[in-house]
């Protein structure tokens, strides 16, 4: 008779649960701690947080990126910094209004706020009203006071669209009677901007509606067609301005037009090719002499590339990520309707003007002025962009605990 040898099953189990109980109680690595620790704060405060680190990043850049044009301007390097500084303080109280103001109480505002946008879209087109600085009319005021309607439509544009689109949902509309309205207002604002002429901003408001209609639940079939006629008129347009022309040719190749059109954009790269991993150091790029035009507003992505190399530039566009990424998930947690459309709205314009301006910093996309969000140099373009900042905020204080499936929209009727 054969006899069975004892199993080791119990004495293995054993070691087992010592091995489990051991790796239980060893100490988590610091890093996972501190990435755990930064998932459990609350959307507000990260939002915050990631806010102030791009207004903090945009303060010290202006500074570096300014202080020889300040010189040759206004005799001082700090004239432009100083500048900056009060909007940004005017900014910091437009963010902190918005975020103490709920955000519902700017629903009934969003018609007039619409109104009084178009009103002044077509005040800056009256001649000797609207500040007209090299070639474009843009801007309404005087002396150093000035406002950019085409700035506050953004913000109008968001508010309008979350507030018209929750309502026709509710009332459960179809797809004409939501497309159709909204793209008519879109349409005619588009016009008014595009007769500045300032192509870049239509381009953010047509990817703002276009985002928002897809995710209230519109079929991508009417939206991708919308899409491609809008992208066809834009490119007739472009094509029938000289300027735009030369500049929509020199995207395409900018080294043979390295003198004239193309000179920003082969400057660009250079700044951005010579920053290397760890960059030059603040103060100590080549861009800031004046060889990169607007080196200050519209390319200072280059200069943070130059003088804080790969690993600065790969930190604002981390940060630009999160503020996007944040946005979503203030969205999906929105406690309705309207403050979800309205922080995909936010999201959609923020996320499409860091896109547009960077993929024109590094020649992917061609150059329409439009600038870095919170990090540009700039008047009412940062308050404004400031006060949907805030408002996102103030979105992400009042999330709901739990995610629920469809947070924003719903699917809507063909027909």
């Amino acid at each position: 008779m054969t006899i069975a040898r004892p199993s080791a099953a119990p004495h293995t189990s054993h070691r087992q649960r010592n091995k489990a109980s051991a790796r239980a109680a060893a100490p988590r690595s610091s890093s996972s701690g501190v990435f755990t620790s930064i998932r459990r704060l609350p959307t507000a405060t990260l939002l915050g947080g990631v806010v102030a680190l791009l207004c903090i990043i945009g303060l010290v850049m202006v500074g570096t990126a300014s202080s020889v044009i300040s010189i040759n301007l206004f005799g001082s390097p700090w004239s432009i910094f100083i500048r900056e500084v009060m909007w940004m303080a005017a900014g910091l109280l437009a963010l902190t209004a918005a975020i103490r103001v709920d955000y519902r109480m700017i629903r009934r505002l969003s018609p007039i706020l619409m109104v009084v946008t178009i009103v002044l879209l077509l005040v800056v087109l009256v001649p000797g009203v609207g500040v007209h600085v090299q070639g474009s009319s843009r801007w309404v005021g005087f002396g150093q006071f000035r406002v950019q309607p085409s700035e506050m439509m953004k913000l109008a544009l968001v508010l309008f669209s979350a507030d018209f689109i929750a309502h026709r949902l509710d009332e459960g509309s179809s797809e004409r009677r939501i497309m159709g309205p909204l793209l008519l207002v879109t349409g005619l604002a588009g016009i008014l901007i595009l007769m500045q002429p300032d192509m870049g901003t239509a381009m953010v408001l047509g990817c703002i509606v276009i985002t928002m209609l897809f995710v209230a639940g519109v079929r991508l079939g009417p939206v991708l067609k919308v899409l491609g006629i809008v992208a066809s008129l834009a490119l007739i347009f472009a094509v029938a301005s000289p300027y735009r022309r030369e500049r929509l040719v020199s995207f395409l190749d900018p080294s043979v037009h390295s003198s004239g059109s193309g000179y920003q954009v082969v400057q660009s790269l250079i700044g951005l090719g010579t920053g290397h991993l760890f960059g030059a150091g603040l103060g100590g790029g080549q861009q800031q002499w004046g060889f990169l035009p607007n080196a200050q507003t519209d390319f200072i992505f280059s200069v943070i590339g130059e003088e804080l190399g790969f690993i600065g530039a790969a930190l604002v566009l981390a940060l630009l990520g999160a503020f996007v990424w944040l946005g979503i998930r203030t969205a999906m947690r929105a406690p309705d309707r309207f403050g979800g459309l309205l922080a995909v709205g936010l999201v959609a314009w923020v996320g499409s003007e860091a896109l547009i301006n960077i993929g024109a910093v590094v020649g992917v996309l061609p150059v329409t002025g439009i600038p870095l969000p919170f990090i540009s140099f700039g008047g009412s373009s940062l308050v404004i962009t400031m006060l949907a900042a805030g408002i996102l905020i103030n979105i992400a204080r009042q999330e709901r605990s739990e995610r629920m499936p469809r947070p924003v929209g719903a699917r809507v009727r063909g027909r």
